[in-house]
């Protein structure tokens, strides 16, 4: 068989299209996220403090914080947005805090949603809702 450099090209370009289609975070929903996320856990509540504008007047940059001590992971969700996994955070043995901020971009009014894998196994979940004027994600 004779491979021409732009057939290697167009291979090379739909076998990272299919990795792209393939993988679950892009296609999932706020329950499949929790699911990964928790393992079958329970979720509990209690232990993790999500800090978020009440009315956001532009859902394009809507700041985030997050503080759950002794967690050693948090997965930050948006349940309104057409992608709700926003953030998951790690943490070392060596980080001084368990806290995490970013801004996010919000599609409309909707609840964010905060989850923390705690040091002993079990999980906690937090949310708020974020009134949001204008739309972020095309809206």
């Amino acid at each position: 068989m004779n491979l021409s450099r732009r057939d290697a090209l167009w291979a090379g370009l739909g076998g990272i299209a299919a990795a792209t289609l393939a993988n679950p975070v892009f296609a999932a929903t706020v329950e499949e996220l929790t699911s990964t996320f928790t393992g079958g856990t329970a979720v509990g509540a209690g232990g993790i403090t999500i800090t978020a504008p009440e009315i956001a007047e532009n859902g394009n940059t809507v700041p985030v914080s997050v503080s759950a001590p002794g967690a050693v992971a948090i997965m930050l969700l948006a349940a309104g947005n057409p992608t709700p996994a926003v953030a998951t955070f790690t943490f070392g043995p060596g980080a001084g805090s368990q806290t995490a901020a970013t801004r996010i971009r919000l599609a409309a009014t909707q609840d964010v949603i905060a989850l923390a894998k705690m040091a002993d196994g079990s999980i906690v979940q937090a949310a708020t809702t974020v009134k949001v004027t204008i739309g972020g994600c095309g809206g």
